[in-house]
């Protein structure tokens, strides 16, 4: 008997779709749980650190806009990662201030886990779908009454720099976040682990199914965020073993999968059914990284996205000619100023092209590049073509990260047209990318798996000038959309030194030769590059793409169809599978 299901699929743009299909094997989406140690929702909630959260709240907020069945699982931090101010002696300092909620859903449900022989207990809170349109997401917190002081501070601040307290926080999301799924009735099909942080919910489920790792596997999926080390992390198994992160499985197995020196991200691709790398680049550095590892799941390419619906200004939707969309662009920019202005003292001309450098301030991400020829960047400033924005967070432990950030500082108090402010959040990046004329991006190639605030920016019709790396090889086209920094040595050995002033070169130049000229001499083509970025990104790095293409090519048993998942491609009951004749598309509305 042949049984026609009717779907209502929301696309893009206010667009509905009905699809009709006859009942198969594949009758509904499966259940997902997003694990992630930080998901940026709003500003208002304080659970993140940068762009890993950022990325985690659009996955979220598509999710919930879409009405995909995936909830989160996060925690829920009492101190948030830190609050970052300019103190009295002018230099920039990390403060940490407790946060209060009165609009987290108290779901009265809770469990214990062991952890370097203390039981710990986990509470969870909810944040409602209704309250900023994402699916239903739990938040972990061990500051509870009943715990010890030390278990309670296991929540407190976000990758805190203690190695056990971390170990205790990424045994606390995985364990625990999967026993809390359990007890509130979700029926999870697929965990999916972003980052190494949640890899012991593979372990839990590992104890649940008695030690059957394909099992596991079926359950399993993980995404691979850096090339970067220190985002690939490692530890001692006897430690992790201590501090319950592999929730009972023996020495023996845990070194199976990552080794004595044991590495999360070796683990969790021995542990899932199949893992994704975040840009097409980033894939193929993913991949070539990783060969070594026996036992390793298929590694795809899904390039990250943001959600439009959160970033993207309402007035660049209905800016129309390309004066209105240079007018929207003036107004968002004087209102970036004023806020300058306020914080940093100095008023900025939103006449004046405005360039912004604001992400992590990691060492590889090189916020220093444009300043590297010191009379040539100041001639441009003094001559009041350029203006110059940073911002950023460093880890509270990164010693290099918060010198760079200091050196900027005191160097932006002497220098025309140059700012570099604290507190880079959401709001922040928000005013940035509505507020700049020109998104700079200078990662050292290829340490950039994808970037995001690129997206976002050009959601407002920031251009991008970048490095040919993570998402801008895909997204950025030179001369049409924005700028890429690109040239034959690319990937040829050449000492750091040499290439930094290589890169510095190809900015400076693109600058001087072709972005200011643009901007100051031919308005149309300014706002043609404008247009053509925002629809790039709505086009394509919109992350309601993104969520579909997870579960098309990661969640869904259809995955296996694919020749790169190997012999789970056996598992497919072909016979049961529908045929191309099995769809009908109707009633584009």
């Amino acid at each position: 008997m042949n049984i026609v299901l009717e779907y209502i699929v929301p696309l893009f743009g206010g667009v509905s779709l009905i699809v009709k299909r006859r009942k198969g094997l594949y009758m509904s989406l499966p259940n997902v749980a997003y694990f992630s140690m930080e998901i940026a929702i709003d500003q208002s909630l304080k659970t993140y650190s940068g762009g890993l959260g950022f990325l985690a709240g659009s996955h979220m907020l598509s999710a919930g806009y879409l009405q995909m069945p995936m909830v989160g699982v996060t925690m829920l931090w009492s101190y948030g990662y830190y609050d970052q101010r300019i103190a009295h002696d002018g230099q920039v300092e990390v403060a940490y201030i407790r946060k209060y909620y009165d609009f987290l859903q108290d779901i009265n449900v809770s469990t214990e886990v062991d952890i370097f022989g203390e039981k710990v207990k986990v509470k969870a809170l909810l944040v409602k779908p209704e309250l900023f349109g994402t699916c239903p997401v739990y938040l972990l917190t061990t500051d509870i009454d009943g715990n010890s002081d030390w278990a309670r501070s296991i929540s407190h601040k976000l990758y805190d720099g203690n190695e056990k307290i971390r170990i205790a926080q990424e045994t606390v999301l995985g364990v625990a976040g999967v026993r809390i799924l359990q007890a509130v009735g979700y029926k999870f099909d697929v965990i999916h682990m972003n980052e190494g942080h949640a890899l012991p919910a593979a372990f839990e489920l590992l104890r649940q199914y008695n030690g059957d790792l394909e099992e596991v596997k079926r359950h399993t999926v993980f995404t691979t965020h850096t090339p970067v080390a220190a985002g690939n992390e490692v530890h001692w198994v006897d430690t992790l073993l201590e501090g319950g992160f592999f929730a009972g499985a023996s020495r023996e197995t845990a070194v199976s999968l990552g080794g004595e020196n044991f590495s999360l991200t070796v683990a969790a691709l021995r542990m899932s059914r199949l893992a994704n790398a975040v840009s097409q680049l980033h894939g193929l550095v993913s991949n070539k990284m990783w060969e070594w590892v026996e036992g390793r799941c298929p590694i795809r390419a899904i390039t990250n996205a943001v959600n439009l619906h959160y970033w993207q200004d309402e007035r660049i939707m209905f800016a129309k000619t390309p004066q209105e969309l240079l007018d929207v662009k003036r107004q968002m920019k004087v209102e970036l100023f004023d806020y300058v202005a306020n914080v940093a003292g100095k008023r900025f001309n939103p006449d004046v092209l405005t360039i912004t450098w604001a992400r992590r301030f990691a060492d590889y991400k090189r916020a220093w590049l444009i300043l590297m020829d010191k009379d040539r960047i100041t001639k441009l400033l003094d001559e009041d073509k350029v203006q110059i924005i940073f911002a950023g967070k460093f880890h509270p432990d990164d010693v290099m990260g918060k010198e760079m950030f200091n050196k900027l500082l005191n160097r932006s108090h002497s220098m025309h047209n140059v700012v570099v402010l604290p507190g880079y959040e959401l709001q922040l990046s928000g005013m940035l990318k509505r507020g700049s004329d020109i998104w700079l991006n200078t990662p050292l190639r290829p340490f950039e798996a994808s970037g995001t605030s690129g997206m976002s920016a050009n959601m407002n019709g920031t251009l991008h000038l970048s490095i040919f790396d993570g998402w801008t090889v895909e997204g950025t086209f030179h001369g049409i959309n924005g700028y890429t920094v690109e040239y034959p040595e690319l990937d040829t050995e050449m000492p750091w030194e040499e290439r930094h002033w290589k890169d510095h070169e190809c900015v400076m130049n693109i600058l001087e030769n072709e972005i200011i000229p643009t901007y100051y001499e031919n308005k149309e083509e300014w706002a043609r590059l404008m247009r053509q970025a925002i629809r790039t990104s709505e086009a394509y790095f919109n992350s309601d793409r993104m969520v579909i293409e997870y579960y098309n090519r990661l969640y869904q048993p259809i995955a296996h169809n694919d020749a790169t998942a190997g012999e789970e491609r056996k598992e497919m009951k072909i016979a049961e599978a529908p045929t191309f004749d099995a769809w009908t598309f109707s009633n584009i509305k």
